[in-house]
This record gives C-alpha cells, structure tokens and sequence, in this order.
C-alpha cells in the first residue's frame, strides 16, 4: 500500500544542509522486518514511523532505525518529527508533546520550525577506552592530536554508547577518519570527536561522528551524542551550578551544517538535568509502497 512520508532537514534552518530525516507516517500493518527494509531503503541515518501511543495523553509513538537496525533512542529523529508533528497539529505557537520511544517517553517543545526535548535518561559513563595510541590510529591521526584543556577520551551514553575522543583543533578534527583498525578501537560504540576550535563564531564546540557498524560513515548532526556529551561537559568543562546553554557545530566536513543547542543544568557539581534542540525543515513529502 503507498504510506505518506515526509523527509527533513534537521537542526538548520535551510534545506540541503543539517542532518536527513525520513518520518513514515502511514504505518498501519508494519512489521519489524517491513521497517527496517524501509530504512534501508531510504539509506538515511535514521527513519522514523510514527505509530499511536500507548498512552493517549501522548502525541504519538517513534521507533526509529538505522539502515542496519532499531535504537532506543535518537536526538535528531526527535527534533525533526516534534516539528513535523507539530506542523501536523497547526497553530503558530508553541506546544509541549510527549513522544514514546523505547527508551521512555520523551517530553519535547515544539514550535514552528524548531523543537527540544528533555533528555529522558541522564548521560552515563559506560568504562573506560582505549589507549591515545590506539585511538589515533583508529582515526587516521597520532597520538599528539589527543586531549584539550580538560578533556580526555572516555565513553558515555544516554540511550546510545559514545567513545568521546577530544582532539587539538579543527585541524586534527578535519584530519580524522576511520581507518583498518576503527573496529578493533571502537567496538560497538560510534566515535565522536570534539574540539573546542569552531568553524563559527557564537559557537562552542566542532564535532564529528563516525559509527560505519550502524552503515553510517559520518553523521551530519548527532542528537544522541549531544545528549551524552553533557556528561562529559559537566564531568569536565568546569561549569559551576545552574543552567548552560552551548552551541555545537558538525556536519561542516560534509557540506551540511548543522548547529544544536545543549542544555545543562548543573546542582552540586553534578548534572541534574539537559535538553537538547534545533531547527528543522520539511525537505520533500511523498509515498512509498510497501
């Protein structure tokens, strides 16, 4: 049967840039074999089917795939469909929604063009990583190109697990690419690399992630992985208590900038809460036959 789609551009506010997003909202009948073919099929770092929600006081239910398999959770996936979800609703202001995912229900904000949402598990830190050598040998780059300020590599996930790896400068970052040995370094965790050097005055961070075992050689925006970074920042950026606002850039090595908006609050030196948002814009709408 033809199922509406919608794809978007998400966390920008032009098309052609941010990170792709495809929402299949006609999903009546579909299995999980069916949405992951789908998924596959539209090769997009992630695809979204918008199901009803378990619970009627939410807009609705996500699951959310890979081209290769189903998260619990994902940040780009949640901005784009509050927004297009919203768009749906009509009305100029904004709105609150809750959006069931696997991980738990997620409480967003949506406007026209823009959304964030509370994150729905705090960043926890998931071991240790490897040794500098063995990481820069995974990225193509040397030892020497590791560390900033009071950044170290460490691993953290908040739905989805991170090897953070900060690095000197937008140089180093620019440098980085997964090499023979990415799998043996990395394991089942997607690399995200980091310096505090930007691209763009006004903003805080330049990143990049690589995660080739979700199919996904480089990811333009990376929801999740801002969701984790908060514990990294509030483990290691020195921020004192109360809320922080922190602008990342990524995307820019691929031609599709993308900037999100990082929310921390801090209490007792430790994180107490985040939000993670951006901009989105509906790109192409259509059916698929399946």
């Amino acid at each position: 049967m033809k199922r509406r789609f919608v794809t978007l551009d998400v966390f920008t506010s032009r098309r052609l840039a941010g990170n792709p997003l495809a929402v299949v909202l006609d999903t009546g009948g579909l299995e999980l074999a069916a949405m992951q073919a789908i998924a596959g099929e539209f090769n997009l770092s992630e695809t979204v089917f918008v199901l009803p929600p378990a619970d009627a006081a939410h807009r609705a239910r996500l699951r959310i795939f890979t081209p290769k398999r189903e998260l619990p959770f994902a940040g780009h996936p949640t901005v784009g469909t509050a927004v297009l979800l919203a768009g749906l609703d009509g009305g100029a202001g904004a709105r609150a929604m809750v959006l069931e995912e696997n991980i738990a229900p997620v409480a967003c904000r949506a406007a026209p063009g823009e959304a964030s949402f509370i994150l729905p598990a705090l960043p926890q830190e998931i071991g240790a990583p490897p040794a500098d050598a063995a990481l820069a040998a995974a990225l193509g780059l040397t030892a020497a190109d590791i560390g900033f300020g009071g950044f170290r590599p460490c691993c953290w996930s908040a739905g989805v697990p991170f090897t953070f790896v900060p690095l000197t400068s937008l140089d180093a970052v620019g440098r980085a690419a997964p090499a023979a040995s990415f799998a043996a370094a990395f394991g089942g965790r997607a690399a995200y690399v980091f310096t505090g050097e930007t691209s763009e005055r006004g903003h805080d961070f330049h990143a990049r992630m690589f995660a080739p075992h979700l199919a996904i050689a480089e990811d333009p925006a990376t929801g999740s992985a801002a969701a984790a970074f908060a514990g990294v920042l509030a483990r290691c950026a020195g921020l004192g208590d109360g809320e922080h606002s922190l602008a990342i850039e990524q995307g820019y090595e691929m031609g599709r900038p993308s900037v999100m908006q990082l929310g921390l609050t801090l209490q007792g030196g430790a994180l107490s809460a985040g939000s993670v948002g951006g901009e989105a814009v509906i790109v192409t709408e259509g059916t698929i036959e399946a």
